[in-house]
């Protein structure tokens, strides 16, 4: 929450115009002068401390594209990957032929592996988008689902 040198506080205090004080038992103080900047500055922090929940849909800033998909902020310093094979319900070519950087996406959790790495994906928000992510395959089945 409070960052590298106090930066992350800091910056929302810049940003809101409020007063934000972080006892040493973790509870949190917000002043300001306005109802509007002391709200903004909760849900700023809230954003910061609530926790990834896969299932969950969030709308996030396409951060870096990579040939194997796109980095997507989508909640304040956590990002996740949309793999290519994410990104539509059709094959895609090249990442960026779906989404840019700086763009926000609709995308939701599909998973979080035992290193905290966020899988995402947009494919199962958009119709035709398959619904069933990594079945298990069957030895006897092929990619496509046909039998050998």
């Amino acid at each position: 929450m409070i960052g590298p040198g106090g930066r992350m506080i800091r910056s929302l205090i810049e940003e809101t115009g409020a007063e934000i004080e972080i006892k040493d038992d973790g509870k949190v103080t917000v002043v300001s002068h306005g109802e509007g900047s002391a709200e903004l500055a909760m849900k700023k922090i809230e954003a910061i401390v609530e926790e990834v929940e896969v299932g969950k849909t969030y709308v996030g800033k396409v951060t870096r594209i990579m040939n194997f998909g796109a980095f997507v902020e989508i909640l304040p310093g956590k990002e996740g990957l949309v793999h290519i094979s994410q990104l539509a319900p059709h094959r895609v070519g090249k990442v960026t032929d779906e989404v840019s950087e700086g763009e926000e996406v609709t995308v939701k959790v599909v998973g979080v592996d035992e290193q905290g790495r966020i899988n995402l994906s947009r494919k199962v928000l958009m119709a035709g988008g398959d619904q069933e992510r990594h079945r298990p395959r069957d030895q006897n089945t092929r990619r496509y689902g046909k039998k050998r």
